[in-house]
């Protein structure tokens, strides 16, 4: 019993968010640059370097260096078990992102120091505060020009509404840059780029001294000793208080200056990040909260991905441990299906690199091999307790296209490679009334995840398809059950269609045809959301 409740609080799970460019996969592969798991690390868009990001592992990720698929990876660091969560920056792929943040127990979000907050940033924020989770902020790029810090935290306060408290202060930035103030150790890190740590490949040696230190103005210059000098002066004396509870229900933001590409600042922020983080957090259900350090193991489905290993084409159904100590061989209870069930070839992943494991705990992410039972949300628990953790909502989709295959013989690959698709949550598949598979209609929520479906369907499955989009905006799943959606009474530019479970919806070219079709049907209830 002890021993399970030791390797739990060692567990920290947490997503990295950002939006795209801000430096989000770089961040993550210096984390595991630190933990050992890797000895050297590799830039997403790399100029000569053919090394790609460990994380990036779909090939049309390598191609246009943008993560399009969570990743998991977990490594050891300082006595602390790491999972981390990268998730797509790509607003395109926001649905994939949110149910990631949902397996995670805290999120770093990645700023680029020239841009400040940008839209994705934004709205991977809101689904945060839903969730109440501690959020700490790495402001990446120092390194390069950047904007004001002052700017910076003004602009996080305003734009999120969130409080921050710079735990380190930036010294210069761009080809001035020169190093982090600690306030915590109230000591100088200085930054040094040289040629092999130009590319922060390796771990990057710092130059410690304080503000007292006679050789300070030596090592950064007159003028930038100066205003540090009196930049510490005004954040210790007007700044706010650092509080840690705040920080843990996602009040108080703790700021990070740094750069993820030189490997400056990544260090100190990871050793930060463990001592403010809390082991894993208790998770709603049915039947209460599920406390991590119950006996009984408990599990849901937070995403499905096919075709990770193209030799064996399959589908892996990664779930994150909610409480107890899984061990493999076990018998658990898909509580949705209402089966028993050894769940197989259980593995923890770094990456595309995959690992049998033997026993994993609350806190950890595991993927296992999904004969195509598992849907995203569905609950895993003990024979003997059943219950239900919350849902996981899913996205309208804003984009449609009409979808067939070019070869009609392939009709087969064509259906197993868009059914299987549309069940990792990335698409969603819709036909005419009474029709068949021939032809489908594709809702996404953004267009690069057409793109990806085509390419995918491609490369994975060998089927060539053609894709025409169509004019519809707004989807509305029809809630009156016994409704036959033919005898309704709707604009032209309305079409009627159902969903692969045989659910009715419409789909509308616009806001107004909406309102058209619940004045001119009476009792008519639509609504925004599938229910899963």
């Amino acid at each position: 019993m002890a021993s399970y409740v030791k390797e739990i609080e060692k567990r920290r799970t947490f997503a990295i968010i950002s939006h795209p460019d801000a430096g989000k996969t770089t961040l993550t592969e210096k984390f595991l640059l630190y933990g050992g798991a890797i000895t050297l690390a590799g830039a997403v868009k790399g100029k000569k370097a053919a090394r790609h990001a460990v994380s990036d592992w779909m090939e049309i990720e390598k191609q246009r260096g943008i993560s399009v698929t969570s990743s998991v990876m977990q490594f050891n660091y300082d006595g602390y078990c790491i999972n981390i969560l990268d998730t797509p920056g790509h607003q395109d792929f926001s649905e994939d992102t949110y149910r990631t943040l949902m397996a995670a127990d805290s999120a770093v979000m990645v700023i680029d120091a020239a841009k400040g907050v940008e839209p994705q940033t934004r709205k991977l924020f809101k689904v945060c505060l839903l969730r109440d989770i501690p959020i700490f902020t790495f402001i990446n790029k120092m390194d390069r020009e950047a904007r004001n810090p002052y700017d910076l935290l003004d602009e996080i306060e305003y734009e999120l509404g969130i409080k921050t408290y710079p735990m380190n202060w930036p010294i210069g930035c761009g080809k001035d840059f020169k190093g982090v103030y600690d306030r915590n150790k109230k000591e100088i890190i200085a930054f040094r780029a040289n040629d092999e740590l130009a590319n922060g490949q390796r771990q990057v040696t710092a130059i410690e001294a304080d503000l007292s230190d006679p050789n300070l103005a030596e090592l950064i210059g007159e003028d930038h000793r100066q205003t540090l000098v009196d930049d510490v002066e005004l954040l210790d004396g007007a700044g706010g208080e650092f509080d840690l509870e705040a920080v843990r229900h996602g009040k108080l933001s703790p700021v990070f200056f740094g750069s993820a590409l030189t490997n400056f600042g990544v260090e100190p922020f990871l050793e930060e990040f463990l001592r403010m983080t809390t082991p894993p957090l208790p998770r709603k259900s049915d039947a209460g909260e599920i406390d991590p350090f119950d006996d009984d193991f408990s599990a849901f489905v937070f995403k499905i991905q096919a075709n990770m290993n193209k030799a064996h084409r399959d589908r892996i159904a990664f779930m994150r441990i909610c409480s107890g100590k899984f061990e493999k061989g076990t018998e658990v209870l898909h509580v949705q299906g209402g089966k028993r069930l050894k769940l197989s070839q259980p593995q923890q992943l770094m990456a595309q690199d995959r690992e049998i494991v033997e026993e994993a705990y609350a806190g950890d992410i595991i993927g296992v091999f999904d004969p195509g039972i598992f849907s995203i949300g569905d609950t895993i628990s003990m024979p003997s307790k059943k219950f239900q953790f919350e849902g996981i909502p899913t996205f309208a989709p804003e984009h449609f296209a009409l979808v067939r295959q070019m070869d009609t013989m392939k009709r087969k690959q064509f259906v197993k490679g868009i059914s299987q698709i549309a069940q990792e949550g990335a698409i969603q598949i819709f036909q005419e009334l009474g029709g068949g598979m021939e032809e489908v209609i594709v809702g996404v929520v953004g267009t690069l995840q057409f793109e990806v479906l085509e390419y995918r369907l491609k490369n994975e499955y060998n089927v060539d398809i053609r894709l025409d989009t169509l004019p519809y905006e707004h989807i509305r799943w029809i809630e009156n059950e016994e409704l036959d959606p033919k005898t309704l009474n709707l604009t032209s530019d309305t079409k009627r269609i159902q969903d692969l479970k045989g659910r009715y919806l419409l789909i509308f070219a616009n806001s107004w045809s909406i309102n058209w079709a619940l004045e001119h049907n009476e009792g008519l209830q639509l609504s925004e959301f599938g229910r899963t």
